[in-house]
């Protein structure tokens, strides 16, 4: 879990404080039981909970203004760039004419952002709320006729405890998201960690799990700084990814208004050639995701918290 802590010294190394003019403030978020990742704060901005969600708003030093949902960072100004990029271009590119895109989660907007870059996209609904938010998703989903060029889960990480871990089921893949897409139709998730140790936290299974319900899956990855890992995407379909590196960047060019700062063709080409350690995990993934083996990312939800309590 996220924790803030603020002290008016530093130590000299003797034990003693010495006096400085001004107080500091850290962030500190433990990503597994033995590590813990903190950077320097300018200030506080909002703190609150939710009865779902626990929020932080911070405006750290390194990384800009930062959310932080329990105790998890989810998106940083100075690179949110990179995570947005890859979660919405390659399902768009790959599909041969985007014009509906349905979005799970996409609270603070750059999703929609990137998705309104493409001069194909002609409707964008989001469905993101701070109520049980996979009892809305599921709902919202099932509750409309029409069906979409490209869905994407922008959710929340799986956590013990979290509102959002049965929406990376196999049940809500396969009942739910795919008889929502159109003939030819994408669906691409985030899929947490993705790193040489920490992807089989959720990665792994994620990847397998869409295995069960889409002939075609493609994993990828790309390190952010301010997850303080690589993270990682899977895209999915029954229509084959056909496309290569210059034929990625045609795309670009005919469909996108504006340059991308950190996705080309070549990027995603490299983003989706996984370490042979990664790509021989998958390989031999077994496991698939279901409400009652769900998998999570280390930490608690709020949820949790309340039923607790």
């Amino acid at each position: 879990m996220g924790e803030i802590s603020c002290s008016n010294g530093i130590s000299n190394g003797n034990g003693h404080a010495m006096v400085v003019q001004r107080k500091s403030c850290w962030y500190e978020e433990e990503i597994e039981e033995n590590l813990r990742w903190c950077f320097a704060l300018n200030s506080i901005l909002h703190t609150g909970a939710t009865q779902y969600q626990d929020i932080q708003l911070l405006d750290t030093k390194p990384f800009g203004k930062a959310l932080v949902i329990d105790g998890k960072l989810q998106s940083a100004e100075i690179d949110e760039f990179i995570y947005h990029e890859c979660l919405v271009h390659p399902a768009l590119l790959h599909h041969q004419l985007p014009k509906t895109i349905f979005i799970m989660g996409g609270g603070e907007g750059s999703t929609a952002r990137e998705l309104l870059s493409h001069r194909t996209v002609e409707k964008v609904v989001m469905c993101d709320i701070d109520e049980p938010v996979v009892v809305r998703g599921r709902a919202e989903l099932q509750r409309r006729e029409e069906c979409y060029d490209v869905i994407i889960g922008d959710l929340a990480d799986p956590i013990e405890g979290g509102p959002c871990y049965q929406l990376y089921t196999k049940t809500f893949y396969e009942l739910t998201v795919k008889p929502r897409l159109n003939q030819g139709g994408i669906f691409v998730t985030q899929a947490g960690p993705a790193g040489v140790f920490s992807h089989t936290e959720v990665f792994s299974c994620i990847y397998n799990t869409l295995k069960q319900v889409f002939k075609y899956v493609v994993p990828y990855s790309a390190h952010i700084p301010s997850y303080a890992d690589i993270w990682g995407w899977v895209m999915a379909s029954d229509t084959p990814f056909l496309l290569n590196a210059d034929e990625l960047d045609l795309r670009m060019k005919q469909r996108i208004k504006g340059e991308n700062r950190y996705l080309d063709g070549k990027t995603f080409t490299s983003a989706s050639t996984l370490s042979k350690a990664v790509r021989k995990s998958l390989d031999n993934e077994t496991h698939v995701y279901t409400e009652g083996a769900a998998r999570f990312i280390y930490g608690h939800g709020t949820a949790q918290k309340h039923n607790q309590g």
